[in-house]
């Protein structure tokens, strides 16, 4: 079952290309754990001169729990792709704990 995801981009608009990537990406945990109850993404620039300055912060609820990875990377799909990656790692670590 296909949740929205809520995506907040603060102080800039999200073009739909990106919106769109950060979609699929988000669903995609939907193959380690299928009943996340929400999804929220924040997108921000940091302030500091660095290339390094797109953030990308990702919630994830499910029943009794809640999941959060923030990145910072040059781009905001390289941030978004590693804090997926963190989640997933989170959720399979949660399920190990959960199954054992």
């Amino acid at each position: 079952m296909k949740e929205n995801i809520n995506i907040h981009s603060i102080h800039f608009d999200a073009d739909k290309k990106l919106v769109d990537f950060i979609e699929k990406k988000v669903s995609k945990l939907e193959r380690y754990y299928d009943a996340i109850i929400s999804r929220e993404v924040f997108l921000r620039l940091d302030n500091s001169q660095d290339n390094n300055n797109k953030i990308a912060e990702i919630k994830l609820s499910i029943p009794g729990k809640d999941f959060f990875a923030k990145r910072q990377c040059k781009s905001f799909e390289e941030a978004t792709d590693t804090a997926i990656e963190a989640l997933r790692r989170q959720i399979l670590k949660h399920k190990g704990k959960a199954f054992a």
